[in-house]
């Protein structure tokens, strides 16, 4: 077979090979040798590394080269690949006859700057060790600044990546550059100095210590960990990214964020700090993140600017009641050397740049975050809890990285003022979902029909943007796929599905399971739920088989699989336990609240209220019952052990509302009394109401000539979704009867698909119009169809930096031509092309009562400004069209200008930053000179010259009633602008 056709047949695993361990150094070598061969030249090497862009995408622009140049750099690619991949990466692909000499082109050049290129792979391999002195022998000879150094030293990068890097800028600096850099490695190679003597070189018994501690690490991260470790199913076999998104927004970040940019130079907002926070919902997948990073730097792939990485679990710190120092805190719960702990442990304190530390679930915690005690000595003992926060803080061993992983409410300002940057950990995507199912499941059939089971049911596909729901729907698709279309809305549904899945697992084959299924054991549910309800009002996550018998808790409940074994890192002789998520630990919870007829009475008003569940606990047999240790009784007495966490509370108060919908009280029927079932509904139904009526209090009074607007809370959000979960028309309705306002912004409040789903729910039931704001959230399309059952009582809707596609606008637009009411639409900064501007087109000539479009910030160019103005040629109410930041340029500007010259509506246009030049100005001179309306013209930040101005400046002779013309930052000089403003005074430079 000829290898252009070996390329083309086995693309699949190649870009497997090439990219699946998350590293690109493979890709990388490959490159590096096309290069040398002369087969790439240095244009199609920067087509293919494009900075931002994902791996994949790289790897595919090269597999896409290499077939269109032919058999010959097809043979050499495939060459080129069985040199650089492992063994084990090489047994899925065929190289049939590639083994052409590598070698035979590396030899000497008219130029050293082409000897760059030629030599590049013994280069790269040579610099690696030596950076430093490459980089100080430039500086001298005069070619880099300190800035190209930084540039070359950049921490995300690996050794061999800033080699490359390094040849990049020396070949961008010329020949005399090339000529250091080349007589640097001679020298150093003639001298016999090794090329590694600049880069720090451990003693050996450092080096075991290290590589004793990367299998410690690799052997704890190869499995996937959470989900109870899904029946010990390897993390590279599941692993699914993502979306990672930067907290403050980064001028330097191009494309989505990988695993390496969490410890890289973007989005730092404190140069100083070194601590970088990862925050998520639960079940967004933090852990697995950190597990995936701890694994890749364990064999190599990825963070190897640390010599040492250390993790830790904030859940199994709650276990260690000792005083330690740091040394014993990193050697007795991570790895222990065999010899020379003090050296070891001195190293770490003198190259603290060189160490990781990772904590995980700092929101699990049991001690809320302070700085009140300082500890800088890390020789002296302390609490574990008060190293933790020194270490955050930096007074402790300050320059060693650390990422921390939390629930973004358990983080307050005083912690995040010692931030490095924060990194929002989105969950799936519609394509991770995808990815997800089809890693779970070896049988393709499988799960095409779970993804298309989830296709049809968008309230659960929204679910499945969480990973453990996904995970979850996965784990029980014949549940799934059994239990009808539609029948799947809620979170509580999912939790029930895989109760019903754990325990049906156990039950005896001849059972069936029908609606009894939960009475068969009801006995075990009780005894977990009282486990799990004392954890979640001591803030305990780790039980010991004391606690356990404490509350009931048998071998066979342990067996049923939701409680898995933990290691508990203070005493490695005892087992202990901990539910397979935080999640279901307070599913667990609920159902005892809800089953249990011990539960008093204020326990459900205290959980709504999110008030401090230790008082009830002491003060009630149910809580009482639940102290298992005396320990643990002893703390909460004193006051050590912090609250209960509101984020669990929530998570509790929603299943809570769930379980006493209509839809599953069929379930209780045999496991509880009617009466008080009915008596902890009308309960619940009130906490709910009195909930949201305490929210519309607080909407202050609009100002004079302005709409009543209230910017919701978090807590507004979470009411909204626990009133979903109970599928009571009359229960939303009843909520929301008294909410009278123009304007609801919901603006930075995590608001995804799930929340779109609940919001729509229950804001259809408002009685008028209202203006809805979702700016800076992660809608998305799924979210947007979410939101379509409440778009008829949405006047306006603002859906800024959502990441929203053409596919949401298609959905979106379909349905708001419908919906009278549904005027005003802003989607600012998303990723919508020209494909949208068909429906926007269509929307504007068929809704003549359409004010306001904004589409700024995307990526529509002159085919879609023309679309746009099909439509706008029909239109006679248009009054605000904002396309600031596309790339419609003069041909764009001229078609719009046609459609609006003779508007009788149009009071602000904004094209501002589209490469308008003066055609397009002169184009847009028609539409003041026409226009009865216009107030506000923004052209701000194209490439307008003096002969557009002058268009301009005429047409405002013949129009009093623009305001303004905004042309700052065009191609005029200070002088031209002085001038102009004297000749035209609304004119805005």
């Amino acid at each position: 077979m000829l290898a252009q056709e070996l390329v083309l047949k086995q693309r699949t695993e190649i870009l497997h090979a090439l990219c699946s361990s998350g590293s690109a150094e493979h890709l990388e070598r490959v490159l590096d040798i096309l290069l040398a061969q002369g087969e790439l030249i240095w244009e199609d090497y920067q087509n293919i590394q494009v900075p931002g862009r994902t791996l994949y995408t790289n790897a595919r622009q090269l597999l896409n080269l290499v077939y269109t140049k032919g058999v010959a750099t097809c043979e050499l690619f495939l060459t080129a690949l069985k040199q650089v991949l492992p063994e084990g990466h090489q047994a899925a692909l065929s190289f049939s006859g590639c083994c052409l000499n590598l070698e035979k082109k590396e030899e000497s050049q008219n130029t050293s700057t082409e000897s760059l290129l030629t030599r590049r792979p013994s280069l790269v391999n040579r610099l690696k060790g030596c950076i430093d002195g490459a980089l100080e022998a430039l500086v001298v000879s005069g070619h880099f600044t300190s800035e190209d150094c930084n540039e070359v030293r950049l921490p995300v990068h690996t050794p061999s990546q800033q080699a490359r890097r390094l040849l990049d800028h020396v070949r961008s600096k010329g020949e005399s550059a090339a000529k250091v850099v080349l007589y640097y490695i001679q020298q150093k190679h003639e001298s016999g100095s090794p090329l590694n003597q600049e880069k720090l070189t451990p003693p050996k018994e450092f080096l075991k210590y290290q590589k004793k501690l990367s299998s410690s690490v690799s052997a704890q991260s190869c499995f996937l960990s959470t989900y109870g470790g899904t029946g010990h199913m390897s993390l590279d076999d599941i692993y699914t990214e993502g979306e990672l998104e930067l907290a403050h927004d980064s001028a330097n970040v191009h494309g989505p964020l990988g695993l390496e940019d969490i410890v890289g130079t973007a989005g730092t907002v404190n140069k100083e700090a070194d601590t970088v926070l990862v925050s998520g919902e639960a079940g967004s997948g933090k852990s697995t993140l950190l597990q995936r990073l701890h694994l890749l730097w364990a064999r190599g792939a990825a963070l190897q600017d640390f010599l040492f990485l250390f993790p830790f679990s904030c859940r199994r710190l709650n276990s260690e009641h000792r005083e330690l120092s740091c040394q014993e805190l990193l050697f007795q719960h991570c790895c222990w050397p065999d010899r020379q702990q003090e050296e070891i442990f001195q190293f770490i304190v003198d190259h603290p740049h060189l160490i990781l530390f990772t904590f995980d679930g700092l929101d699990e915690l049991r001690q809320s975050f302070s700085d009140e005690h300082r500890l800088c000595c890390p020789t002296q003992r302390a609490p574990v809890h008060i190293l933790l926060f020194n270490l955050i803080q930096g007074c402790l061993m300050k320059g060693v990285w650390k990422v921390v992983t939390s629930r973004p409410e358990a983080v307050g300002p005083l912690l995040k003022k010692h931030l490095r940057k924060e990194v929002l950990l989105k969950g799936f995507s519609p394509s991770g979902i995808d990815c997800f199912v089809r890693k779970h499941h070896t049988d393709p059939t499988v799960a095409v029909k779970v993804l298309e089971s989830l296709q049809t049911n968008t309230a659960l596909l929204g679910l499945c943007h969480s990973p453990v729901l996904c995970w979850i729907v996965s784990q029980c698709h014949k549940e799934l796929l059994g239990c009808g279309e539609g029948s799947l809305q809620t979170i509580t549904d999912v939790y029930l599905m895989i109760l019903q899945h754990f325990l049906q697992h156990q039950s005896i084959p001849k059972s069936t399971m029908g609606l009894g299924w939960l009475q068969e054991h009801l006995k075990t549910v009780l005894r977990l739920g009282k486990l799990a309800i004392e954890g979640i009002g001591t803030t305990c996550y780790i039980f010991s088989c004391t606690d356990l018998e404490t509350c009931g808790v048998t071998e066979k409940d342990i067996s049923m699989g939701f409680l898995i074994q933990s290691k508990d890192m203070s005493s490695t002789h005892s087992k202990c336990y901990e539910f397979l998520h935080v999640t279901m630990q307070c599913f667990f919870a609920a159902l005892y609240i809800i089953l249990s007829s011990n539960t008093e009475r204020s326990t459900i008003l205290k959980i709504f209220e999110l008030q401090d569940m230790r008082e009830t606990g002491l003060s009630s047999n149910c809580f009482r019952s639940c102290l298992p240790t005396t320990d643990r009784r002893e703390q909460v007495l004193r006051g050590e052990v912090k609250a209960a966490e509101t984020p669990n509370l929530q998570i509790t108060a929603t299943f809570m509302s769930g379980l006493l919908s209509q839809r599953h009280r069929s379930l209780w029927l045999h496991c509880c009394p009617s009466a008080m079932m009915e008596k902890k509904v009308k309960q619940v139904s009130r906490c709910l109401s009195k909930g949201m009526q305490k929210h519309f209090k607080s909407i202050p009074q609009p100002v004079a000539g302005e709409k009543k607007s209230m910017h919701a809370m978090p807590g507004f959000v979470w009411l909204i979704k626990c009133i979903y979960e109970m599928q009571e028309s009359t229960t939303a309705q009843d909520a929301i009867s008294k909410l009278e306002v123009d304007h609801l912004k919901l603006t930075y409040c995590n608001i995804g698909p799930v929340e779109c789903t609940a919001l729509a729910y229950v804001l259809q039931h408002l009685r008028s119009p209202v203006g809805i704001q979702l700016d800076n959230n992660s809608v998305g399309d799924v979210g947007v169809e979410q939101l379509l059952p409440c778009l008829h009582i949405c006047d306006s809707l603002y859906l800024r930096n959502n990441n929203i596609t053409d596919e949401g606008i298609r959905k979106l637009i379909a349905k708001g031509i419908q919906c009278d009411n549904f005027r005003k639409i802003a989607l600012f900064n998303n990723k919508l092309t020209d494909a949208c501007t068909q429906h926007f087109s269509h929307l504007l000539k068929t809704r003549q009562d359409f004010l306001s479009l904004r589409l700024g910030n995307n990526n529509i160019t002159a085919e879609g400004a023309k679309q746009l103005a099909e439509g706008l040629k029909s239109n006679h109410s248009m009054q605000h069209l904002g396309l600031w930041g596309n790339k419609i340029g003069d041909a764009g500007a001229e078609a719009l200008a046609s459609a609006l010259e003779n508007s009788k509506s149009l009071l602000w246009l904004s094209l501002v930053g589209n490469g308008v030049g003066s055609a397009g100005a002169c184009a847009l001179a028609n539409i003041i000179k026409n226009s009865t309306s216009l107030e506000e013209l923004w052209l701000t930040e194209n490439c307008i010259t003096r002969t557009g101005v002058e268009c301009l400046i005429q047409a405002l002779e013949h129009n009093t009633h623009v305001k303004s013309v905004w042309l700052r930052n065009n191609e005029l000089s200070l002088e031209e602008e002085e001038e102009m403003k004297q000749r035209e005074s609304r004119l805005i430079f």
